[in-house]
């Protein structure tokens, strides 16, 4: 039986800012216990500040979640100060931009070391734990780039395929035992973070994100709702849902379309030059942010999001209705 968030023990990895830390801060607001993990012990420190403002109790643990013995360690601390785990995120990821021959093979080995077996190394500290309690919700953070992988992103992309893969067989293995542990995929559209900032970058220039770009909180808060009623997956945001439908219509349509005046590569460009600072190696000093460099022209909502992807009989009666009227305009095509 899942708890309601202010009754639940929630661990979130990458915490200190963007995804992690919005998610932190409004599971505070709903009254959770939340420990926080990441790097940067002054970012982390203040999130949890927030956190405890908003009206959660907060732990901050630093934590790099490529090391194994880290994440292992944050799971203890977790149980010791709380004595379960509830819901666990696995929210930490860095980035880098560039073509597959201008990444050097130890830059991708980091990014498959941070992004997949850091997400696989909460999976299991988490799912040991779980089992001995007899319950728990696992939520792991890919993206849409998990359904669909773009032009100067070929490591990050491949990590979050991997998320989604492995995701999909420990769900299977713990209802075939029927375990009783939710596991989540949760696929952000476009996000204002710091990550842009943070990453590394290749391209001679500032990356961005692939318009139109959603806001922190628009993620956080279908995290929020997925601890407490756990489904199999969810697209945040109607643009990395339309990717995904155009991906299974069509994958070489979205080809062309992508190619198109070179234009997935252009949207990921600012006219910046780049600083050549990131936190591939280490995490960058400073107090962290939720909010990166784009909020401009950011959505601070996602009506698709709330109303459909979150709401599973809504999105069946939407997409029979869709099936309906594109039967009728056949019908009426074929007449």
């Amino acid at each position: 039986m899942t708890r309601p968030l202010r009754e639940q023990i929630v661990v979130v990895t990458g915490a200190s800012s963007g995804i992690g830390r919005a998610t932190a801060v409004l599971l505070g607001e709903r009254g959770a216990s939340v420990v926080l993990a990441a790097r940067n012990r002054q970012a982390l420190d203040e999130a949890a500040g927030e956190t405890e403002r908003a009206g959660g109790r907060a732990l901050a643990v630093p934590t790099d979640v490529a090391e194994w013995k880290q994440v292992v360690e944050l799971a203890r601390a977790a149980v010791e100060r709380f004595g379960r785990i509830d819901t666990w995120v696995n929210n930490a990821a860095i980035s880098s931009y560039g073509t597959v021959e201008q990444m050097e093979v130890d830059e991708i080995q980091r990014l498959v070391q941070v992004n997949l077996m850091g997400q696989i190394h909460g999976m299991k500290a988490a799912l040991a734990q779980m089992r001995s309690q007899g319950s728990g919700t696992i939520i792991n953070v890919a993206s849409a780039l998990a359904e669909r992988s773009v032009p100067l992103q070929a490591a990050y992309c491949a990590t979050k395929h991997g998320v989604k893969g492995f995701t999909e067989a420990l769900r299977l293995e713990l209802e075939g035992d029927r375990v009783p542990v939710d596991v989540v995929l949760v696929m952000p559209s476009s996000i204002n973070t710091p990550l842009f900032r943070h990453a590394r970058s290749k391209i001679g220039v500032r990356p961005m994100p692939i318009p139109p770009v959603y806001e922190p909180r628009v993620v956080a808060e279908a995290i929020s709702r997925l601890a407490e009623r756990p489904q199999r997956q969810a697209v945040v945001g109607g643009a990395g849902k339309a990717m995904v439908i155009g991906q299974r219509l069509s994958p070489s349509l979205l080809d062309r379309y992508m190619l198109w005046r070179r234009q997935m590569v252009t949207q990921q460009m600012t006219q910046e030059p780049d600083d050549g600072v990131d936190n591939f190696d280490r995490p960058l000093p400073g107090r962290g942010s939720v909010e990166g460099d784009f909020g401009q022209n950011s959505k601070g909502t996602s009506l698709y999001t709330r109303y459909l992807e979150l709401n599973p009989n809504a999105k069946r009666v939407a997409l029979l209705a869709a099936a309906l009227g594109l039967g009728a305009a056949f019908r009426k095509l074929a007449r």
